[in-house]
């Protein structure tokens, strides 16, 4: 068996193992594959495992030898997946390793946001603490979010993980999902979309990126917020019309936003909410901690080893 890992350093930049991976075959990992060398880096493997690096039609039509494409993510958008299906290639996707991550993501987000922890002790740093005539000072408003109402947009299991945290916050909590459901958590009032966006202090995105959800909060939703709200993506950035939030965040409508995620990765220097007031983006980490990093390499693993005993799981294809 002929393995390579495609884009290993997006799953694993060296603080974790290979060996378990490597004992599967013979194991080539690339740091990072650019586009023009897909195909030659990949055209003796039997199995290729990638993060981000795409696989279309054309790319897979060059790979006669593949059998097998794990995709290190719950997505896998970055395949076509009719196209491997048609050449009888097995794709594997990772569901559900970094569920309890992007949830904390959330709330990091939230309370930087609300107690505007980053700017305060950046200010500790550059000396105002030790030259302050009393023994505290703020000078940004703190905001308690007990008693807040969040939205939460997608109760699928991350939505679900943070409805359940809010709700141990004390908070409120509504949801909206694009179809029915039976079983929303303990305190959770299912809502129509612009309801929730008008009612909310807090929302917060958990959908997929799709053609019906692109630009799902654009400009006319956004003035349905309210301006003491706060909003937070670490789902997908397509989700939001940027420069509609932009304009917004520039104009006061809004408390502020936190974002893990944009619509161009990495983005380009002027890209809108890099300078948008009270905007604070991380660059798209919420479902890399170590733990769920390693949830994430154990089960492709583990989807390969079961490809390869003729027992596929987590295929898509």
């Amino acid at each position: 068996m002929n393995i390579v890992v495609i884009d290993g350093h997006a799953l694993n930049p060296g603080d974790l193992s290979w060996k378990p991976l490597e004992k599967l075959g013979d194991c080539t990992i690339y740091p990072r594959t650019p586009p023009e060398a897909i195909v030659e880096r990949c055209r003796l493997a039997d199995a290729v495992v990638t993060n981000k690096v795409p696989f279309d039609a054309d790319c897979l039509a060059q790979l006669p030898q593949l059998r097998y494409l794990g995709v290190t993510a719950t997505g896998y958008n970055i395949v076509d997946v009719a196209a491997a299906r048609a050449r009888g290639i097995t794709v594997t996707n990772v569901p559900a390793y970094s569920t309890a991550s992007v949830a904390q993501a959330v709330f990091a987000h939230l309370f930087n946001l609300t107690l505007n922890t980053e700017h305060h002790a950046q200010t500790v740093e550059s000396g105002r603490w030790s030259q302050c005539p009393d023994f505290c000072y703020w000078d940004r408003p703190l905001v308690e979010v007990a008693g807040l109402t969040m939205g939460i947009v997608g109760l699928g299991r991350i939505g679900r993980a943070v409805a359940r945290a809010a709700a141990a916050f004390e908070m409120n909590v509504l949801a909206h999902n694009r179809s029915p459901v039976a079983d929303p958590p303990d305190g959770t009032r299912m809502t129509p979309l612009d309801e929730l966006l008008a009612t909310s202090d807090v929302v917060t995105l958990h959908c997929p990126l799709t053609p019906e959800t692109r630009n799902l909060i654009d400009a006319r939703r956004l003035k349905l917020m309210k301006p003491t709200a706060y909003l937070i993506n670490v789902s997908r950035g397509g989700l939001v019309d940027e420069n509609a939030l932009a304009e917004a965040l520039n104009a006061g409508h809004l408390a502020g936003a936190g974002f893990d995620v944009l619509s161009v990765e990495p983005p380009p220097a002027d890209h809108p909410l890099l300078s948008a007031a009270r905007c604070r983006i991380t660059p798209h980490i919420a479902w890399c901690t170590v733990a769920a990093r390693q949830r994430l390499l154990d089960q492709a693993v583990e989807n390969l080893r079961a490809f390869l005993a003729g027992r596929p799981i987590n295929a898509v294809s």
